[in-house]
């Protein structure tokens, strides 16, 4: 499972986010992720991933896409 698949699966599972609106243009707070709910998937993120994004700056402003390639990058960072 590539990471937009788990990142899509956690917003599913976790917050109960219908995964076709899961979309790279989609901003998180649409999709109901608020700045709390965003600290909680980064944590998620982080323990399914095994990376650290405490450096990432993100909101719910943000699209899924800024936070796959925030994600993606830390990820290829620490590969």
């Amino acid at each position: 499972m590539d990471i937009a698949e788990q990142v899509r699966t956690l917003l599913a599972t976790k917050f109960g986010v219908d995964p076709h609106a899961v979309t790279p243009e989609a901003p998180l707070r649409t999709l109901g992720v608020d700045s709390l709910a965003l600290e909680e998937l980064r944590l998620h993120i982080e323990d399914r991933l095994d990376v650290d994004l405490e450096d990432v700056q993100l909101t719910p402003r943000d699209t899924v896409g800024q936070l796959l390639a925030a994600v993606c990058a830390v990820h290829m960072a620490h590969a």
